[in-house]
């Protein structure tokens, strides 16, 4: 793949579900030795993708998408405004008081929707991203006092990442047409179900039914047959298995998760990563 330096530049977002870990870790036994264009389809923080285009030095295409357009707006405007950007979070304060003023309000540029999405994510609890029934975002305010909101370098370095890159509000199966023979696609949907329980996750079960898993399934075979790479990760259950029991390679990887609030939801789980890369 033509590594540049194993160091690499870390996402602006702190995100569930993330995949530090894996490119901390895992990703490079996982990744093909060459490939041409990049896809990333449940973009999120883009832990993978911002590993690939920071240690890769191959002159490649990368497309971008996600179904949140608050994300992919956040994403946009650090591509094409970062200045902008950079001066409406410099005016922002992390403060109880300042956090609901700004979580209440409905910026009408794109340039202040992505500051005020940025400013919550690093502001909220746990950087959850969460709306109600009337798609306002609910999350409260996080009380963390050693917040940097602005992050002014790190937003230079992902505007210098984001140069030319694709990025779209898609359903993932909008974006088959843009994948090619030869190409890499990574994607990381909501876990509808629990790791290794037998019950569904509620909340992403709204996002991401089991219904869409199987859609999932069905697009992942579209890659095979466009002879393509893909890797999936996924929540390590016996439902997961079974669905893809008969499709490339699957890989349990353990790795530790601090996401809630509260001890017990705290601790070690196993996740599948599900490839036709080697």
């Amino acid at each position: 793949m033509d590594l540049l330096t194993n160091a690499h530049t870390t996402p602006f977002l702190r995100w569930t579900g993330s995949k530090r870990w894996f490119t901390k870790e895992f990703i490079n036994d996982f990744l093909p030795k060459n490939f041409n264009n990049y896809h990333e389809l449940f973009l999120g923080g883009g832990s993978v993708f911002f590993y690939i285009k920071s240690v890769s030095n191959y002159d490649r295409k990368y497309y971008l998408s996600d179904s949140n357009e608050e994300l992919i707006n956040a994403y946009l405007q650090l591509r094409d405004s970062p200045s902008v950007v950079i001066g409406y979070l410099k005016n922002f304060l992390n403060t109880e008081k300042e956090y609901y003023k700004i979580r209440s309000l409905k910026p009408r540029s794109s340039e202040k929707r992505a500051a005020r999405f940025i400013y919550l994510n690093r502001t909220s609890f746990n950087g959850i991203y969460r709306v109600n029934s009337k798609g306002l975002y609910n999350v409260p305010y996080g009380r963390r006092s050693n917040v940097d909101i602005v992050s002014e370098n790190l937003i230079i370095k992902i505007n210098a990442l984001l140069s030319e890159v694709n990025i779209m509000t898609a359903n993932f199966s909008a974006c088959l047409e843009n994948i090619e023979e030869g190409d890499l696609v990574f994607l990381d949907p909501p876990y509808t179900v629990a790791h290794e329980n037998n019950g569904f996750i509620e909340y992403n079960q709204n996002l991401f039914s089991w219904s869409d898993q199987e859609k999932l399934q069905e697009f992942i075979l579209q890659i095979i047959e466009k002879k393509a790479y893909f890797i999936l990760t996924n929540a390590s259950h016996q439902s997961i298995f079974k669905l893809y029991e008969n499709i490339g390679n699957i890989s349990k990887l353990s790795r530790y998760s601090k996401v809630g609030g509260r001890n017990k939801t705290r601790g070690n789980y196993n996740e599948l990563i599900i490839y036709n890369t080697k």
